[in-house]
């Protein structure tokens, strides 16, 4: 199992590194998009839609993707913007109310695509910025998910969702607020990177602190759906990782916030 997690990882980390660095930014654009259909078919999957359904609505995204592309890229702040609102005000209460998907086919495919389709928005947003700057805002939330691992194995006594994710801690976040501090400002201190985001050294703190804390949500919010579900993993797609939205999960809150930061202080 972890021969095969780790051959997938790198296999995944060549294959990424080869579009971003040494094909045109078109392929980028079409890599995202494959990736945001990827994951919209796994959300059918977790709505416990059939096949056609799922094949489908992976499809209609597409269209909104390449709609947003050729014909309306100045909807992309707002529609960044909604998605803040959501992870911000709305995905509290959802694990408040524990809402689920099953049963409730229109609701189902708007949060999926409201999930979704932000996502691969930004990371064309942040791509088109900078390539180093996209995978420096992806390290962050892996960043944030290794120290809260290691610091809530090491500490953690105080569950932080128990009915969601039971091996989650608060001491484990804190971990990962203390490791995305670190990294931020080794990032903004050493890295060309520092230019783009010319803004005193209190609110780089407080942006850093709340891009930490919506990347734990994305992760607890799709534990949530799965756990509706009945399952692990949201697809076998990736071999020793699961599905595509198990890897993107923090992505899919943390990009759309990064994104949307850019565009206020460019």
């Amino acid at each position: 199992m972890l021969r095969t997690r780790v051959i997938t990882a790198l296999l995944l980390v060549a294959g990424l590194a080869l579009i971003l660095f040494a094909m045109p930014p078109l392929a980028a654009v079409l890599t995202f998009a494959v990736v945001a259909a990827l994951a919209t078919w796994e959300w059918g999957g977790l709505m416990k839609q059939d096949q056609p359904a799922r094949v489908m609505y992976a499809f209609v995204l597409l269209l909104f993707c390449w709609q947003l592309t050729v014909a309306a890229p100045e909807l992309v702040p707002g529609l960044l913007g909604i998605s803040v609102a959501f992870w911000i005000l709305a995905v509290p209460l959802w694990f408040r109310f524990k809402w689920a998907l099953a049963g409730n086919d229109f609701f189902g495919y708007l949060i999926g695509a409201l999930v979704i389709l932000p996502t691969w928005a930004a990371m064309v947003a942040l791509h088109a910025v900078s390539t180093w700057l996209m995978l420096a805002v992806m390290a962050l939330v892996w960043v944030a998910d290794i120290s809260a691992y290691f610091a809530g194995r090491a500490f953690g006594k105080h569950k932080l969702a128990p009915t969601i994710s039971p091996g989650k801690t608060w001491e484990g976040v804190a971990g990962a607020v203390v490791g995305v501090l670190i990294y931020g400002g080794i990032v903004l201190t050493l890295s060309p990177l520092k230019d783009k985001l010319p803004l005193p050294l209190p609110l780089l703190v407080v942006l850093l602190i709340l891009l930490t804390a919506v990347s734990v949500m994305g992760d607890l919010f799709e534990s949530l759906l799965k756990r509706q579900a009945g399952i692990k993993d949201s697809s076998n797609l990736l071999p020793g990782h699961g599905g595509v939205l198990d890897r993107i999960d923090a992505l899919t809150s943390t990009l759309p916030l990064a994104a949307l930061i850019l565009y206020f202080v460019r």
